[in-house]
């Protein structure tokens, strides 16, 4: 009977021991360390989604980021959003300068604990600041792991920048960096292909997949190219880009029945007449059409103000002989100057779509 209580009793520690405790193996799966609620940590450090936070990890990809970048030992380097620096560390052995930009205080700490007793102190400047407020200091090449939510600004305030920098390798979205290399007739081909090929040129490097990050991504990335023109389109960029706007308003349209909506004319006989005003040239509208056509909204909604004062009756018995003969009048005056409004945005829109087929611009589109 002792034997055999024995027997069992052994059995019964042996199994307990074979067991597998759930929490060492809930540690296991998530390598040792906590998972906030927005974030994965790391040596501590919790990657938070605000920021945009996703660590290149593979050495293989930031390597080929650097050799893409064909940095000189003469170069000054601008690092944006440098994460825990693993391509910190890179360029500073590549370059002579580094500035990195980096608006998360616990990164930077963790960049001068791995720079810290290597020699490369010197070399390196950190900045805690968000780039896109901050002006940016001289340098040759910029190299970013780019957080997603910055990449347009980003990409037009580096674009801006002067003295202009040699060249630009940057992480962005892989359906960003698809538009910003995108060609007339493809789908992704948009405004902001048309505004940064025009200040730069744009070619996409490679494609990198979501694993090489920490925490991965829900999206695709590339690497891209920009090298800005030398010297720069002379043309005032904001007036460009106001004309790409109304252009992309319904890119599949031809550009002359875009040009036909009363909005869009009647906003260009108003810049018309103010550029006219401001510095004295003549412009495709005359004096006359713009002044017509350059009118209050209540002129241009009459009916609806007829139909108001029509309404308001408060008034109506108080009002002595000659104001209810004015008051007559007003309707007639409205249609008289609605009429007159419609007759000279007729007029606009004809030298407009004169204009456009001259150039051979009425039948195009701006997808294509």
């Amino acid at each position: 009977f002792v034997a055999t209580c024995y027997t069992v009793g052994r059995h019964n520690s042996l199994q307990k021991l074979k067991m597998p405790n759930p929490e060492i193996k809930k540690r296991r799966k998530s390598g040792g360390s906590s998972r906030g609620a927005d974030g994965v940590a790391h040596r501590g450090i919790e990657f938070t989604k605000t920021y945009g936070q996703h660590i290149l990890k593979n050495p293989l990809i930031v390597n080929a980021i650097i050799e893409k970048a064909n940095i000189k030992s003469s170069d000054t380097v601008l690092e944006v959003g440098p994460g825990t620096g693993n391509l910190t560390i890179k360029l500073l052995t590549a370059a002579k300068k580094v500035h990195t930009v980096e608006v998360d205080e616990r990164m930077i700490i963790e960049i001068h604990k791995r720079v810290q007793g290597t020699g490369l102190e010197p070399k390196l400047h950190i900045m805690h600041a968000d780039v896109i407020k901050t002006p940016l200091p001289y340098f040759d090449v910029c190299v970013s792991n780019t957080p997603y939510q910055i990449s347009s600004p980003l990409v037009f305030k580096l674009l801006a920048h002067r003295p202009m920098f040699r060249c630009a390798v940057l992480m962005f979205q892989r359906e960003f960096a698809m538009r910003l290399v995108a060609k007339p007739g493809d789908d992704l081909y948009c405004r902001l292909s048309v505004n940064t090929q025009l200040l730069a040129k744009v070619d996409h490097l490679m494609k990198v997949g979501r694993n090489n990050f920490r925490p991965p991504p829900k999206v695709e990335s590339s690497v891209i190219r920009l090298e800005p023109r030398n010297p720069p389109p002379p043309i005032n960029f904001v007036e460009w880009d106001g004309l790409l706007r109304i252009c992309f308003t319904r890119k599949n349209k031809t550009l002359g029945s875009i040009f036909k909506q009363n909005n869009i004319v009647q906003m260009l006989t108003e810049n018309a007449k103010t550029y006219t005003a401001l510095v004295g040239e003549p412009t495709l509208f005359s004096e006359a059409i713009a002044s017509k056509i350059d009118m209050d909204d209540d002129m241009m909604n009459g009916d609806k103000q007829v139909e108001d004062d029509d309404n308001n009756d408060m008034d109506d018995h108080e009002m002595n002989d000659d104001t209810d003969e004015d008051a007559d009048k007003k309707p007639t005056n409205h249609k008289k100057a609605k009429s007159e409004w419609k007759q000279s945005l007729s007029e606009a829109k004809v030298k407009i779509q004169k204009l456009l087929e001259e150039t051979g611009f009425a039948d195009k589109r701006s997808s294509k």
